[in-house]
């Protein structure tokens, strides 16, 4: 693990893993989710550096070890810093894998830091992966009528009453949610100046004409993950990039897999399909 300061002076803590026979063939970055950590992703992680990829996991800010303060406060002006923060990890790998291409896996929350990562940074990243992902200005205005007072996190878990657990929306694996729901670095939401942040720049992240129309990007989503909403806010984001002109857009479907697609049930199958797209797109 190593560390970076932001912007804004946090110091960001990075969890990586590297190829040890080779050097390697591509990064892979990975932007978390809301309330969780890049811990989390250390299996993936293990099986991609033993694929000869160099993985690089930062936990964001108000998550993890990134805290100034309490879990879920990004801090003043915090969702750009977010951002801002994976393309600080961007340069830093690019510096120490220098002629490999990085592909940035951005998942749920994540994914919105790597819609807007394409846009405000471009050229850092030459493929993108965006997993649970949604609409977020769409999303935003559902989860608020959703919710009908309730949190945002019992929002997400309405579609599985009567439910076992707060957390039965990330995934069909009980053991899963069970060490989600033990583990003190997860299960909160973004305060609410982070939300507000992040509803700033939604509108904004529904136009990406200026991300380059050659780049490659896979949209993989389980259809009973309420975040996608009956997969409509997915379709919402994977129809606005064909239409802004990019040309290599893959979208898989996972029928009654939910949030947590790597921590799924059929899990295999969803790490299989990933393998082979990074292969084609790394080379």
């Amino acid at each position: 693990m190593f560390t970076f300061p932001s912007a804004d002076g946090i110091e960001i803590h990075v969890r990586a893993w590297l190829p040890t026979a080779t050097p390697a063939r591509a990064v892979v970055q990975i932007a978390h989710g809301m309330g969780e950590h890049g811990g989390r992703y250390a299996a993936l992680a293990e099986e991609l550096a033993g694929r000869g990829h160099a993985v690089y996991v930062n936990d964001h800010r108000g998550h993890g070890l990134s805290r100034h303060s309490r879990k879920g406060c990004l801090g003043a002006d915090g969702w750009n810093l977010l951002v801002d923060d994976t393309a600080r990890l961007s340069r830093l790998a690019r510096e120490r894998h220098p002629g490999v291409p990085l592909v940035l896996l951005g998942h749920s929350l994540g994914s919105f830091a790597a819609q807007q990562h394409l846009l405000d940074h471009p050229g850092l990243a030459d493929a993108a992966v965006l997993s649970g992902t949604a609409a977020v200005d769409h999303l935003l205005a559902d989860l608020a009528v959703a919710g009908s007072g309730s949190g945002l996190l019992e929002a997400l878990n309405l579609p599985f009453r009567p439910a076992r657990t707060p957390a039965d929306w990330l995934t069909r694996d009980e053991a899963v949610v069970d060490a989600y729901l033990a583990d003190p670095l997860c299960g909160f939401s973004l305060d609410a100046a982070g939300l507000a942040d992040l509803a700033s720049e939604a509108r904004r992240l529904g136009d990406p004409r200026d991300v380059r129309s050659g780049l490659p990007v896979y949209v993989c989503v389980g259809d009973q993950d309420p975040v996608n909403a009956g997969l409509a806010l997915s379709d919402v984001v994977v129809d606005r990039y064909r239409n802004a002109g990019l040309t290599d857009v893959t979208y898989r479907i996972y029928p009654g897999a939910r949030h947590e697609l790597l921590n799924e049930t059929n899990r295999a199958e969803v790490l299989t399909d990933l393998l082979a797209w990074l292969d084609r797109v790394t080379g």
